[in-house]
């Protein structure tokens, strides 16, 4: 059964061309050209990913994740002009699993899409799982986190981060084994992007067990 994306975009050329790509690699398409529309459309459709403009009349992509994110955790790719760390951290925080930025490339989207996708079908086949490290339990089967009993929110990647290390305590992960491990060998961004999903995840936290070696990477110690 071929798969349902949902692409919220006011631009009507730019809706065009992904709706062109994505229906010629097989995926059915669902538009809508406001933030408003939307919210509707994705109650209507249920999709399997959504690409999501942020500027956007009515209601914001910023506004638009949130909302989506309190019913769903299905992909969520930001579409943008907006490059700033700013920006980028403020669509992390929203619960956004990817963010490209314009102008940007179909063969580009089409991988990402295709990566997280991928990861996200990953995730659906794990058994039920739930890692326990100190004040901190992470429930791989439902996506959720606690600290101290409180449940923390996490973006996909942030997530997928954590579990990593906490799979593998002790061992150091490079930030270029970080990247192609979670965001996948197809990625062509910034790698500093390694940094902010470190810096976020410590913040949510509100505990820093993720160790830096200087000049190397990241770790989690060993449970003693």
């Amino acid at each position: 059964m071929s798969k349902t994306i949902l692409i919220i975009e006011d631009e009507k050329a730019i809706q065009n061309i992904i709706k062109a790509f994505l229906e010629d690699a097989g995926y059915t398409t669902v538009l809508a050209d406001d933030g408003l529309e939307g919210i509707e459309q994705f109650h209507k459709c249920s999709p399997d990913l959504v690409l999501l403009d942020l500027m956007l009349p009515k209601i914001d992509g910023f506004a638009v994740c949130e909302l989506i994110r309190k019913e769903s955790s299905i992909p969520v790719i930001m579409l943008t002009a907006r490059d700033d760390d700013d920006s980028q951290i403020k669509g992390f925080d929203a619960l956004a699993d990817d963010y490209i930025t314009k102008p940007f490339t179909m063969p580009l989207v089409m991988r990402r899409i295709e990566a997280v996708l991928r990861r996200t079908e990953q995730g659906n086949q794990t058994e039920n799982t739930v890692i326990h490290y100190k004040n901190i339990s992470l429930d791989i089967d439902s996506f959720t986190v606690l600290v101290n009993g409180e449940n923390i929110s996490l973006t996909t990647r942030e997530f997928e981060i954590l579990k990593l290390l906490l799979e593998n305590q002790g061992r150091v992960f490079t930030r270029d084994n970080l990247l192609n491990t979670i965001w996948g060998y197809d990625y062509f961004g910034d790698a500093k992007i390694v940094n902010t999903h470190i810096k976020n995840i410590r913040r949510k936290l509100g505990v820093d067990y993720i160790d830096t070696i200087r000049g190397v990477g990241y770790k989690i110690e060993k449970e003693n």
